[in-house]
């Protein structure tokens, strides 16, 4: 195999499929979305490992273009290494797609491709996401973060105004060592379930809840202190 020209073939199907960043196709690719509508993921990957169909391949594309890239940009805090991973990720499911476990579920699959992808992204490219924090703050929602620290501690966020609450809790949520902010973003921003986590991260379904546990007491730690000197100012 001609592996630049698979390279091409696959950025050219995953930029018709999905920009990375959730507009423009919609309308473009609506017929393949509702003539697939009853496929699975895994219906959609077997059709196209068996007979080279590009359809199934860009319709699984679009189906995780705004979930894939908002998780991408909320692990990256960076919209544009986000796309780029992106782009990578479904590369990578192009390449790799012969190597997919029959019975396995494509979701986890996917996320473990991606997770792993950004961060190789990260360890090339060494900028610290805190530069960028008020930029981004204002453009991610963090609404599932901020439930997580409101069911903690519920006056915390009602102390602080909106934008500064958002701008917080992006903060502490960036400042978590990788493996924990991972899990807690995989679980409670991507809405995965502990077993689909554990899948992604390759551990124990009772390590997926132990950092999730540790995560949120270092969030409570940092809310804590983050209280504590605005009240001796």
């Amino acid at each position: 195999m001609d592996i630049d020209q698979t390279r091409s073939d696959a950025q050219s199907a995953t930029a018709s499929g999905g920009s990375g960043k959730g507009a423009g196709v919609a309308g473009k690719w609506s017929g393949v979305r509702d003539a697939r509508v009853e496929s699975t993921d895994e219906d959609l990957l077997q059709r196209f490992c068996t007979s080279d169909d590009p359809q199934a391949y860009e319709s699984l594309v679009q189906r995780y273009e705004q979930e894939l890239f908002g998780y991408l940009r909320r692990y990256l805090g960076n919209a544009e290494m986000a796309e780029d991973v992106f782009q990578a990720t479904f590369l990578q499911v192009y390449l790799k797609r012969d190597r997919f476990e029959q019975g396995r579920r494509f979701r986890p699959w996917l996320y473990t491709i991606a997770t792993n992808q950004a961060i190789d992204a990260q360890r090339r490219n060494r900028r610290h996401r805190m530069a960028s924090l008020d930029q981004n703050a204002t453009e991610d929602d963090g609404g599932g973060l901020m439930e997580i620290l409101s069911a903690e501690g519920p006056t915390a966020i009602e102390h602080l105004e909106e934008e500064e609450a958002k701008a917080w809790v992006r903060g502490a949520v960036d400042s978590l060592p990788e493996n924990l902010r991972v899990a807690l973003v995989l679980v409670y921003h991507q809405g995965m379930k502990y077993r689909e986590a554990a899948d992604v991260l390759g551990i124990p379904v009772g390590t997926v809840k132990s950092r999730l546990h540790a995560a949120l007491a270092k969030l409570n730690q940092a809310w804590v202190t983050t209280a504590d000197a605005e009240g001796q100012g």
